[in-house]
């Protein structure tokens, strides 16, 4: 299957689900069913030794491996909380989903669209050689591996570094329902070992495929990874796009709707890296995830799964993480491939 083809499935399914969200609705999945299969997939998860922290951030080498925390908002605005779901930890890329967000509402749909691009990579998420492959024509990244989402980055409107930075937070803050902040040790221990994603900025302009400068952008991009959240703000975070753009808990509306159904596209081709497809051929769901060990599933017009664990498999995704989202998928039949049809 071409990466053109599988990318017309992805968006064609994530606009058909959008539409039956808001015609008809998903039955409701009770909060005691939902809070049975999130206890038996945590417990399961805690037997499971594998993976090792992001060692390359001294930062996030030193967080503790054991910790394990579980979050569910559903769309009406429920929350499911269990193990360490209040534990702070650097959202790092799943902040990439925040700040494409943004840039959609700086600029619009297909702007984004046009400059950065959406296909898949199917190479690490901190390939260089991607952007060697594709130099001339329309931007082949996309907004969720490095390269796409640092030149995302530089579309953020703002007069300086401050301004964009703040900017992200803002909307960032907007999603959690509550004001977020800077994890400054992590932030610190990236900028000093971020040399290879200032390589991709400066090789990002030589293409004029980045829209400022490559080290305020590469600052600004650093301190979005490095913005402290818990499993529950994630799960608020992630409730936005289940309940089409509306945050469930202030009421208040963030995105539209056509805006939701983009970036669950994305998220859906793109959201882990290069085992993207392994992921969406075990839970049929749009998800993200970040070295940090945060890990976030949305189930459209249900609910959002956030889960922190900071062990990584070798693609960089929490390996409890994917076990926990897929475990609960199935026990709550939440995969978009098999929902069976509405009854008129």
């Amino acid at each position: 299957m071409s990466i053109k083809f599988f990318k017309g499935i992805c968006y064609t399914l994530l606009i058909t689900s959008n539409l039956a969200i808001t015609s008809i609705g998903y039955a409701r999945v009770s909060e005691t069913s939902i809070h049975t299969a999130a206890q038996i997939a945590y417990s399961r998860a805690q037997q499971n030794n594998e993976g090792k922290n992001a060692d390359y951030i001294p930062a996030l080498a030193k967080v503790d491996p054991k910790l394990l925390g579980v979050s569910i908002v559903t769309a009406d605005g429920t929350a499911i909380n269990i193990g360490d779901y209040k534990t702070p930890f650097a959202i790092e890329s799943i902040s990439k989903v925040f700040t494409l967000a943004l840039a959609m509402k700086d600029h619009n749909a297909k702007e984004v669209f046009d400059k950065i691009g959406t296909n898949p990579t199917g190479l690490p998420f901190n390939s260089v050689l991607a952007i060697e492959q594709n130099q001339t024509g329309k931007a082949a990244m996309n907004p969720l591996v490095n390269a796409g989402a640092i030149a995302t980055t530089s579309l953020v409107k703002g007069n300086n570094a401050e301004e964009k930075y703040k900017r992200i937070v803002d909307i960032m803050s907007d999603f959690a329902g509550h004001r977020l902040s800077l994890n400054k040790e992590v932030y610190e221990s990236e900028a000093a070992t971020n040399q290879h994603n200032q390589a991709i900025a400066v090789l990002l302009q030589s293409y004029d495929r980045l829209y400022d400068d490559p080290f305020t952008t590469t600052d600004v991009y650093t301190k979005a990874c490095s913005i402290n959240i818990t499993a529950r703000d994630l799960a608020v975070m992630g409730s936005v796009l289940a309940n089409n753009g509306i945050n469930p808990i202030t009421k208040k509306r963030l995105l539209t709707e056509e805006e939701v159904a983009h970036i669950l596209a994305i998220m859906t081709m793109n959201g882990l890296y290069e085992t993207s497809g392994d992921w969406l051929y075990w839970t049929g769901l749009p998800g993200k995830s970040g070295v940090g060990g945060g890990i976030l599933a949305i189930a459209p017009g249900r609910m959002a799964i956030a889960v922190f664990s900071p062990p990584l498999d070798e693609a960089g995704n929490s390996v409890r993480g994917q076990q926990i989202v897929r475990d609960i998928t199935r026990s709550l039949n939440l995969n978009m491939f098999n929902q069976a049809p509405p009854q008129y």
